[in-house]
């Protein structure tokens, strides 16, 4: 299992960039003797172990962000560093541990005979890190999967989650009229436009909803953009863009709506606008979303809540923690959009994701790919309750 995730490490696998390391991972799940593996359109990988009627999902998206400034690395992120406790290397809790624990809880079943009544569906995703759920908007709505519930292996620092906030992209534009630099007075500067708008932008940072589970929205400008002729000329457009942390109970048109009514925006005429994403997959499809992730959560006594807490229970011989994500994954479609419900177990810690030098614990791995060899046959014991 380890020797396994060395090798996705090792494997660049930036977003559209992932057709090696979805190979690599065809290649364990046969070794391991998973019963049927097959790429979709979109490159997700989807490898099926039984054939019972009730199908169960397991989700690792397999795609990875940069490395960022290597000076903040003390090992190389693709080569990767490994103790007796720890594996390092960009991926290892974002999120292809995940991916080695699903593949190994996989043998795990086909060597002890654990298959029932149940098909389990092993997915390694693609795109996350551009355009969370897009892979699962796909899967769903294209290829016609609809499991009856998905196991998330993002990192959870083996905790159970139930739940995270929505998330949108958001650009706030401004036009200018450009002059030489010399004379402003004679254009109509589209930075100087910008200015009240960024101070309002924060002051509605503080002012945000809350929810007593998931905790507040939140808003950020994380990008700002401008046109100019030159260094010596009027900004005549000036564009933000924001991150939106998206609480329960708020909505896309809400905060929308919230920045349009801004008075710096209102008079500044700016467009406020959803971003889109069509970029391309490695295999070539395209398949556009608005940049809009839904808030989701289920509910503490759903049966995926007690299937897992009983699971662990047995398991470790104590209860576990319920709790949440801070950021954002492949549950905004499959239960934000579709009502599939999501629950998360998963090896790594989420402050590893997307950080210099980060890493995940061998003692994840195995209690990860332990609770997911059992999960299925507990979840048709609480069906039959």
């Amino acid at each position: 299992m380890t020797q396994f995730l060395r090798d996705m490490i090792a494997i660049p696998s930036e977003s559209c960039d992932e057709e090696r390391v979805v190979l690599r991972i065809k290649q364990e799940m046969e070794k391991v003797g998973f019963d049927k593996v097959e790429i979709d359109p979109m490159g997700n990988v989807l490898g099926y172990i039984g054939h019972g009627p009730h199908l169960i999902a397991m989700d690792a998206h397999i795609d990875t962000v940069g490395v960022g400034n290597m000076a903040n690395w003390t090992f190389d992120p693709y080569e990767g560093m490994e103790d007796h406790e720890i594996i390092g290397g960009r991926g290892a809790s974002d999120q292809e541990g995940g991916m080695a624990s699903m593949v190994y809880a996989g043998k795990i079943i086909k060597d002890l005979g654990l298959e029932d009544e149940y098909t389990l569906l092993v997915t390694g995703t693609v795109q996350e890190e551009d355009c969370d759920g897009l892979c699962w908007q796909y899967i769903i709505e294209q290829s016609k999967i609809r499991p009856e519930f998905v196991v998330s292996t993002e990192p959870t620092d083996c905790q159970i989650y139930r739940g995270q906030r929505g998330r949108m992209e958001i650009r706030v534009e401004v036009q200018g009229v450009s002059c030489h630099g010399s004379a402003p007075e004679r254009g109509d500067n589209a930075i100087f436009k910008m200015g009240p708008i960024l101070g309002e932008l924060q002051e509605l940072s503080h002012n945000l909803g809350n929810d007593d589970f998931l905790g507040k929205g939140t808003l950020t400008v994380s990008e700002i953009f401008f046109t100019s002729p030159s260094r010596c000329a009027v900004a005549d457009s000036c564009a933000v863009s924001i991150d939106r942390r998206l609480t329960w109970g708020e909505t896309w048109q809400g905060a929308l709506d919230e920045i349009r009514a801004l008075p710096a925006v209102q008079a500044a005429g700016a467009e406020v606008s959803m971003y889109q994403y069509d970029r391309p997959a490695y295999t070539g499809l395209v398949y556009p979303t608005e940049c809009y992730f839904p808030t989701w959560k289920v509910e503490e006594d759903h049966i995926t809540v007690k299937t897992l807490s009983k699971a662990y229970t047995q398991l470790f011989n104590k209860a576990p923690v319920v709790d949440k994500w801070t950021f954002s994954t492949n549950g905004v479609s499959i239960m934000g959009r579709h009502g599939i419900p999501v629950i998360g177990f998963g090896p790594g810690k989420e402050p590893e994701a997307h950080a210099p030098n980060e890493k995940t614990w061998k003692e994840h791995l195995v209690k990860c790919a332990a609770m997911y060899a059992v999960i299925p046959m507990l979840y048709l014991a609480e069906l039959d309750k």
